[in-house]
């Protein structure tokens, strides 16, 4: 069976933690979009991670973590993870990386900074990952696969005509130092000795796989929102961070894609800049803000502080559709047990008028929040198991977010841990 985690908003929502807890009755996790531009922190038995490109079941030894062809991949990157995760203790993960995935390369995160540096005031927010460089490239058809590093003279040929390229921008747009074809071809030679042991026919491998009825988890990086063709356009990311595209960043047919367990917050937060109708800001953003997530809510990645917001019922359930969510998990609830009162946003304001329908980009812009208060709970639930024993405000808080996204919440988050999770019936 193959299931999709996935995020109904801005990202952040917190899949790491859901992903590396459904791991344990998983065979294979997939990444199958995105690259380490975003990270997902997962605390279990081992400490605390952050990772960014590896899937989150590399945490078990009964797991295969593959990176997908729909990746953005940084081969360096994706070593000093495995590093990292050795270094701490973890058993070397089994990792498989598709020959279709495609690499991104050093010069994708210098054009992702200079384009940033000259947009300024009008950047998109960029984690200077080199994404939108490498997505340009990839559609551009000057992108280099995986399995063309096996091909020197190709390559090398290859090399010459993207240098000549990338070299009319470096030079005349940017005014920086151009690329060394040779020196670009020497990098991917030493890119292609470190993925070497890695490198498979992950859509063939993927096709046994489901025939033996292995349980297979898609990992899905960022949210609904920051998809190119349903987010926030221009504001997000440059790969589709939707279940639907799961099947094409791993390479499996749609209609083996049974669950869409779609990730939603239990309040808003945001990296980077776009439209965002329940943003809070000031004292009460910041006491928010620290109190939110593991730690605070600062970017896995970047270490931004998050942009902040109550709990957003029309990007939720928009989100949520987009997905083809089947049920919900939903996290972080724990840390809104400070507050005597919490605002909820349940629809936008537009021109006068009043939609719980979440507009394009352009409408988004003039939203002003419909917003309805519900009582807190005003106590800790950390350490709850059960559902019935949660305060009854807060089983009021989790039945109003059901009935405004209408998709059932199966799973709620009341802690970081692993464990700290409640089954919901």
């Amino acid at each position: 069976m193959v299931r999709a985690i996935v995020g109904a908003n801005w990202g952040d929502e917190g899949k790491g933690k859901i992903t590396d807890m459904l791991a344990k009755e998983s065979d294979i996790i997939i990444r199958f979009q995105g690259g380490s531009n975003a990270g997902h922190t997962i605390i279990n038995n081992y400490g605390k991670f952050a990772l960014h490109l590896l899937p989150s079941g590399v945490f078990y030894n009964h797991t295969t973590s593959i990176i997908g062809n729909g990746v953005a991949l940084n081969i360096p990157y994706l070593l000093k993870e495995i590093k990292e995760l050795e270094s701490k203790g973890v058993p070397t993960p089994k990792i498989l990386v598709s020959d279709r995935a495609q690499i991104l390369m050093p010069y994708h995160i210098l054009l992702d900074t200079y384009e940033e540096a000259r947009l300024a005031g009008k950047s998109f927010g960029s984690t200077k990952s080199g994404i939108a460089p490498f997505y340009s490239d990839k559609y551009a058809k000057i992108g280099f696969q995986v399995s063309e590093l096996f091909d020197e003279d190709y390559l090398k040929e290859k090399v010459e005509r993207v240098c000549e390229i990338k070299n009319v921008l470096l030079e005349h747009l940017y005014q920086k130092e151009t690329l060394v074809p040779e020196e670009v071809f020497q990098t991917l030679i030493e890119y292609r000795e470190m993925v070497k042991p890695y490198v498979c026919d992950v859509s063939a491998y993927l096709h046994e796989a489901i025939k033996e009825g292995k349980n297979i988890l898609l990992e899905g990086q960022l949210g609904s929102l920051k998809d190119p063709d349903h987010g926030i356009y221009p504001m997000v990311t440059s790969s589709s961070t939707l279940a639907a595209y799961g099947a094409i960043g791993a390479g499996i047919p749609p209609y083996e894609i049974k669950n869409i367990t779609t990730v939603v917050k239990a309040y808003s937060s945001a990296v980077g800049a776009g439209a965002f109708v329940s943003e809070i800001f000031n004292e009460e953003a910041d006491e928010l803000r620290k109190r939110g997530g593991d730690g605070g809510e600062f970017g896995a990645t970047t270490g931004r502080p998050r942009r902040m917001g109550w709990f957003d019922a029309v990007a939720t359930r928009y989100g949520c559709r987009v997905q083809g969510a089947t049920e919900v998990a939903l996290t972080v609830l724990d840390v809104l047990g400070y507050l005597k009162e919490i605002p909820m946003c349940v629809g936008y304001e537009i021109d006068g008028k009043v939609t719980k329908d979440f507009p394009t980009t352009v409408q988004l812009e003039k939203a002003k929040p419909v917003w309805k208060v519900m009582p807190g709970w005003n106590c800790e639930i950390r350490g709850i198991k059960s559902y019935e024993e949660l305060p009854k405000e807060c089983k009021d808080y989790i039945d109003e977010i059901e009935k405004e996204i209408g998709v059932p919440i199966t799973l709620v988050s009341n802690g970081p841990e692993r464990d700290a999770i409640i089954k919901r019936k």
